[in-house]
């Protein structure tokens, strides 16, 4: 871990929860690209005196390039912002942050939470990245516009809601209605204590139809079997039939990644699906042109998947519309890796049709 002193050279304008600024660490020439999460440290001014984790990018780690601010100098109080909640998130570490989830009597959720028990057949997409997020959700969309999709962020990845440069769009644009943080990710409109408490306020408090869930930002990863935040996969699977709903697996499906345990089939998703997966889910199999179709087939076969789970294939060999929103997965857009983009808007429609049975 390195922590470096600089000075705020410029600001940015910022998404909510989340400030991009310049930085000037000291001792170092050139400036740094950093962002505040100003639910954990307040706003920044340009000439502000910060203390920045440098530790990531000093590694060379995929975090998008960005130092994080840890604190802001200065005297007394540099940052009150009281809830009326009392759970912690990121718990018994020095940002350890108050927030009021769905559970607790100060939400004014509570009797609804202490009733809720089922999600009542509500299809839940169960994703392995956080780039999978807008492009089911467009699917949905483009399916039945009428359908409430909420997205149900896990704790696997990043914590802070405020690190995703996509869910801002996505929300903006109505592909999603509401946005969930369970565990330590915070920064959702709605927080929950655990994945089960999230899925069920999905239902019951933001009335979705169809839910996504998915990780934040980034992916863990350590080229061995179980050592990913993929695992989460199988865990929302898990998750999603104990509560009475309906597990719909997204693919992470690749003809572009230069690593093979990635191509055709990630082995994070095979490994969430055939080993994590206790449940049934339905498995929805993009249609693929030609041999990318045949490669997908034969790889998928030569696992234990169709004795554990159910093959939905999914015909629509076009993306859903984006709504301006631009998504990139790895650094790769739709026309670089379209395999990629196509398994994702499979689970999209597969999930819309379960939630109205008309389509």
């Amino acid at each position: 871990m390195r922590l470096v002193w600089g000075t705020v050279g410029c600001v940015e304008a910022g998404d909510p929860g989340a400030q991009r600024v310049s930085v000037i660490l000291d001792g170092a020439s050139g400036i740094s690209d950093a962002v505040a999460i100003t639910a954990l440290t307040g706003e920044c001014l340009i000439g502000d005196r910060v203390l920045c984790n440098t530790t990531a990018v000093d590694l060379r780690l995929g975090t998008g390039g960005e130092h994080f601010v840890v604190a802001r100098a200065g005297e007394g109080v540099s940052f009150d912002d009281p809830g009326p909640g009392h759970i912690m998130k990121l718990r018994y570490t020095p940002l350890q942050r108050d927030v009021t989830v769905v559970e607790e009597e100060a939400s004014g959720h509570h009797d609804v939470m202490a009733a809720a028990r089922s999600l009542s057949g509500m299809p839940v997409v169960c994703c392995g990245l956080h780039s999978q997020v807008a492009v089911v959700a467009a699917a949905v969309k483009e399916e039945d516009p009428s359908l409430r999709v909420a997205y149900v962020m896990t704790d696997e990845a990043s914590l802070p809601l405020a690190v995703s440069r996509l869910v801002p769009r996505v929300r903006e644009v109505d592909l999603i209605d509401s946005t969930l943080t369970c565990g330590q990710a915070f920064g959702g409109e709605l927080e929950a204590v655990n994945l089960y408490s999230g899925l069920l306020a999905a239902r019951h408090i933001a009335r979705a139809d169809v839910a996504i869930v998915a990780i934040g930002p980034g992916i863990p990863g350590t080229s061995t079997p179980f050592g990913h935040s993929g695992i989460a996969q199988g865990q929302a699977v898990n998750a999603a039939s104990s509560l009475e709903g309906v597990p719909v697996a997204a693919l992470r499906v690749s003809f572009a990644d230069t690593r093979p345990r990635h191509v055709p089939v990630s082995h994070q998703t095979l490994v969430a699906l055939n080993v994590v997966a206790l449940a049934r889910a339905l498995v929805a199999v993009p249609e693929l042109p030609g041999r990318l179709g045949e490669a997908l087939d034969a790889a998928l076969e030569v696992t234990e998947i169709w004795e554990r789970h159910e093959r939905c294939d999914i015909a629509a060999q076009t993306l859903p519309s984006m709504r301006g929103v631009e998504v990139r997965s790895m650094g790769r857009s739709s026309a670089e890796d379209p395999a990629f983009f196509l398994a994702a808007a499979a689970a999209g429609r597969l999930a819309a049709r379960k939630a109205c049975p008309r389509l």
